[in-house]
């Protein structure tokens, strides 16, 4: 895995990004070189330079500063989603803060900073359409992490599709990942008791120690249908989802009456040739318990989003919403870093810092 800085410090650099300044003479790029069949390796990418693309009329050159690491690369690999998909050949796609370099658009300046999906390389050309102006507020890579699509997504999904009330049970699996770990907290500043599902006893001390998780579970260990009966005796109002399978299956079986259920992820299923069936008691326990169940983009609810980071920026100035990011220093670390966040070794945001911040 490639270095890191997290919470705790920073770790010796591996593959340090470029020095600021003067634009390079190539763009390195990351490839799909194949698709996977089973499990995704290293051999499946490839590292290359190309010439770094000159913006027409109406678009902007950028150089990516973070590249955010997400199951969903993953997901993209596997065929269409609710984007296109990753093909071989293709410069692996991924969201990127950046800032612009060259514009041919009247709405952007060089040195204005951008989100945008450039993909897995140093430079990127956008129409200019394509790309949001950032409003930076705070660290820069918190505008991936709590500020940014991860942030926003357990906001939308706990808030708008949960709608939790205090005093309820809410469950959140893969817990300690970027997504799960925002939206715990958030359960938990909305009044609810809040129980996490991590692969660690470690994450589990996170979650409980540092977070402020009632309880939490190490599905690795434990065997997650009685363990959600221990941890949740009363039921479960809200279960949301990031894994699929077998710990959906189990916690469809302890939701309580007019639950919900919001489906963000299947992480357990991405990265497997042999994903498994759909969790047994669908629909029946659906039926009989009058379960909410519904999946979302984080899109959908983007009217809303400036409310929302405001709001968010407001819990992680107050100490009420704990950012914990890992970030990965240059480009050639993604895949690396990909491949690890699939096995479960990150805690929290993952990324990739692939320029110095300006």
């Amino acid at each position: 895995m490639g270095s890191c800085t997290t919470t705790g410090g920073r770790s010796p650099a591996v593959g340090r990004p470029r020095a600021s300044g003067a634009i390079m003479a190539n763009n390195r790029q990351i490839l799909v070189k194949e698709l996977p069949e089973g499990p995704l390796e290293e051999r499946h990418f490839e590292l290359r330079e190309a010439p770094i693309p000159t913006p027409d009329a109406g678009e902007v050159l950028t150089r990516t500063i973070y590249l955010s690491l997400d199951p969903a690369n993953r997901a993209w690999m596997r065929g269409a989603t609710y984007r296109a998909p990753v093909e071989a050949g293709d410069v692996m796609a991924g969201f990127t803060v950046a800032q612009v370099i060259d514009s041919r658009d009247p709405g952007f300046r060089p040195g204005e900073l951008v989100e945008c999906e450039s993909g897995w390389q140093e430079h990127a050309v956008h129409p200019a359409r394509a790309l949001r102006r950032l409003e930076r507020r705070g660290p820069l890579s918190h505008h991936l992490s709590a500020l940014g699509i991860t942030g926003l997504t357990a906001y939308f999904g706990l808030l708008e599709i949960g709608r939790p009330r205090a005093g309820e049970t809410v469950v959140v699996s893969a817990a300690a990942g970027a997504t799960g770990s925002v939206a715990g907290q958030i359960s938990r500043i909305r009044g609810c008791r809040t129980v996490g599902l991590a692969g660690s006893d470690d994450k589990c001390a996170w979650l409980t120690e540092e977070l402020g998780f009632d309880s939490a579970i190490n599905y690795k260990t434990e065997k997650a249908r009685p363990a959600l009966k221990e941890h949740c005796p009363g039921g479960i109002d809200i279960y949301f989802d990031n894994t699929g399978g077998e710990i959906l299956e189990a916690a469809l079986f302890r939701m309580n009456l007019h639950g919900r259920v919001v489906c963000c992820g299947a992480i357990s299923q991405y990265d497997t040739a042999t994903p498994a069936p759909g969790p047994r008691g669908v629909p029946g326990l659906i039926v009989t318990k009058r379960l909410r169940v519904e999946g979302f983009l984080v899109s959908d609810f983007f009217r809303h989003r400036a409310e929302a980071t405001d709001q968010l920026a407001r819990w992680i100035a107050d100490g009420q919403l704990v950012v914990r990011e890992e970030i990965l220093e240059g480009l050639e670390a993604a895949p690396r870093g990909l491949i690890g966040l699939l096995h479960g070794e990150n805690f929290g945001k993952r990324m990739v810092r692939v320029a110095p911040e300006p």
